[in-house]
């Protein structure tokens, strides 16, 4: 069941109650928040992005951000705090108990610097904050959060070339949960995250998934239970991001994202629409490598 969470406990110092949150009409066509069905969720929001928690997971489902490239601002994240969110219980979010000391890092689902725009820096200064909250993170191993350069970069690339309406993009990203996940302190390590942008294209919307997958370096760390490996798995190797079907995403996360299947311009998600789930993921190695059925500016 999918809830509005009231307004924040006063025994809380950041009120979040003026959040407005993900918006879907940001592209000037409906653009829906995914749902998840047969599932205690809650949805939270923040500056310019919205966070749907997955309650029994204490993780989010899948968050939605808005992005205007027109008024992105380069602000620091000096002094800004890791935080838990005030409209939730404790033991309904997971917080630095998972993080201290060891090499996990809390790995930003809603990318910071894609969040922090406005027509002011007072607004731009709190969608940065608003990214520091635990709601917002997921485990992943350090080298995996620090060094992909290639799955953090996506966003930018899509900004700066495949977005016509005043450089503006919609952005779900989230963890992929399976049986395989090792669980540790109490919380499951996702091994798979994806990412689905959603923009104008020749006046149109236009949609692209992807998949990236974290398990050989949680394999590295030493305290972490050794990840196993799903019978559908895709042959997935150490920082690998992959272009996938949006179906594929779908079936892997529950989301409904029929709406966004729809949009799908990887070629091969038309021609192939009952591909078996992971035969039809494309390898990339630098943006350059997407398979889009338009151009993108050289």
């Amino acid at each position: 069941m999918n809830q509005l969470l009231p307004d924040p406990l006063s025994l809380m110092v950041n009120d979040l109650s003026d959040r407005a949150g993900y918006d879907d009409q940001f592209l000037g066509t409906r653009v829906p928040l995914p749902t998840l069905d047969d599932v205690d969720t809650a949805l939270l929001p923040y500056t310019h992005f919205s966070v749907l928690m997955r309650l029994d997971k204490r993780l989010a489902a899948v968050t939605a951000l808005c992005v205007d490239g027109g008024k992105l601002m380069n602000l620091d994240r000096d002094g800004i705090q890791w935080r838990l969110d005030p409209r939730l219980s404790e033991d309904q979010q997971t917080g630095e108990r998972v993080y201290a000391r060891n090499d996990i890092d809390r790995g930003h689902l809603v990318r910071r610097a894609s969040a922090v725009w406005g027509d002011t820096v007072a607004e731009a200064a709190m969608a940065n904050e608003d990214t520091f909250h635990y709601t917002n993170a997921a485990p992943q191993a350090a080298k995996f959060n620090q060094g992909l350069e290639l799955w953090l970069g996506l966003e930018s690339y899509l900004l700066e070339n495949a977005a016509d309406n005043r450089r503006r993009l919609v952005i779900f990203t989230g963890p992929i949960f399976g049986e395989a996940d090792p669980v540790y302190r109490g919380v499951e390590i996702p091994l798979q995250y994806f990412k689905v942008a959603v923009f104008i294209e020749s006046g149109a919307l236009a949609a692209t998934g992807y998949v990236v997958d974290q398990s050989p370096q949680l394999a590295e760390l030493p305290d972490v239970p050794r990840p196993g490996v799903g019978e559908d798995a895709p042959p997935l190797g150490p920082f690998r991001t992959f272009q996938v079907p949006i179906r594929d995403i779908a079936a892997l996360s529950g989301l409904e994202l029929a709406h966004l299947i729809a949009l799908d311009r990887m070629p091969i998600a038309a021609v192939l629409p009952s591909a078996r789930l992971g035969s039809a993921w494309r390898r990339l190695h630098s943006p350059e490598d997407l398979d889009l059925d338009f151009d993108l500016p050289a």
